[in-house]
């Protein structure tokens, strides 16, 4: 007998939701794809639910502390968390964190995901991902890559790279993914992988050359670049993908109804058309085929963990 007026506080609370701002903690620097996307998401929530979403970075970490900060806070709804498969990693890189993921936090919805590009500084003599390879071949751990931190996309896909290429190239971190893209701009660094969208300026500008980018089919904002498989990598593919996550216990109806604006929001045509634009494909999923689609990425990036040669820098 006490189901039924326990469901109806819950949906109740649905209903009124939100009442007040909610904050979206985004675990990594300010303009890149995640923060980008993230005020993207909540100006679109504001208009639709009536309440302010507040996009809040708390870097550090390769993304840990930003998650912990989510987990920490009341599972109401009224803290979400814009994360990636930099979180997915984690739960294989850094074994010494505090959470679990898929414990820890709940699913929302997927966002959107997109291709990389490989790209290095002017200097570096090479004009082609073999030429680079070739390089890097003859030059054991004198080149090195820049990342935005431990276990980011960009992270993961240069130690994919240097596995799949059978290469030595050093690591070197940042705290954030705009660093890290001035690290290779001006000369710090020789390569990254960043997101199509994010480094396509500095490639139309020439401060940095583009190699190949690591989708399955050519990137319509940097076409006349091949794909890694086209560039003689066979089964080379890397993306980042986007996704909304609440801390554990926050109530259905209100996961459901962020789910269900979420979806709207990914199909509208204005937003298809802008992230087209920029390389960027929606996705739209329930959030229990969202929750499917975390354990397998899990699993996905455990596996190629085991293949680097040494764990990652």
């Amino acid at each position: 007998m006490l189901a039924v007026p326990s469901l109806l506080v819950t949906s109740g609370l649905a209903q009124d939701y939100p009442s007040r701002p909610v904050k979206v903690i985004v675990p990594f620097g300010a303009g890149g794809p995640a923060d980008v996307t993230a005020r993207q998401i909540g100006n679109i929530l504001q208009e639709t639910l009536g309440q302010p979403f507040v996009v809040e970075n708390r870097t550090g970490a390769g993304g840990v502390i930003g998650t912990q900060e989510a987990i920490k806070s009341p599972a109401d709804g009224y803290t979400l968390l814009m994360m990636s498969n930099t979180q997915t990693a984690n739960e294989s890189l850094v074994p010494q964190r505090k959470y679990e993921l898929m414990r820890d936090l709940a699913p929302i919805a997927p966002v959107n995901y997109s291709d990389l590009v490989i790209v290095v500084h002017p200097s570096v003599q090479a004009k082609t991902l073999q030429e680079f390879i070739a390089l890097a071949k003859s030059q054991p751990g004198k080149l090195n890559y820049a990342s935005s931190g431990q276990g980011t996309p960009y992270h993961m896909a240069g130690e994919l790279f240097k596995a799949m290429a059978g290469i030595d190239l050093v690591h070197v971190p940042y705290r954030n993914s705009g660093e890290a893209r001035s690290g290779v701009i001006g000369g710090q660094v020789q390569m990254m992988i960043d997101a199509v969208p994010a480094m396509a300026p500095n490639v139309a500008e020439n401060q940095v050359r583009a190699l190949a980018t690591t989708g399955q089919t050519r990137s319509t904002v940097l076409p006349n670049a091949p794909t890694a498989i086209e560039a003689g990598i066979p089964g080379y593919e890397a993306t980042i993908w986007l996704g909304l996550m609440a801390p554990a216990g926050t109530p259905k109806p209100i996961i459901d109804k962020l789910n269900a604006a979420v979806n709207d929001i990914v199909k509208r045509p204005d937003i298809t058309r802008l992230w087209a634009q920029q390389g960027v494909v929606p996705i739209s999923m329930t959030s229990d085929e969202f929750d499917k689609f975390l354990r397998g990425d899990i699993v996905k990036w455990a596996e190629v963990v085991k293949k680097f040669d040494k764990q990652p820098q």
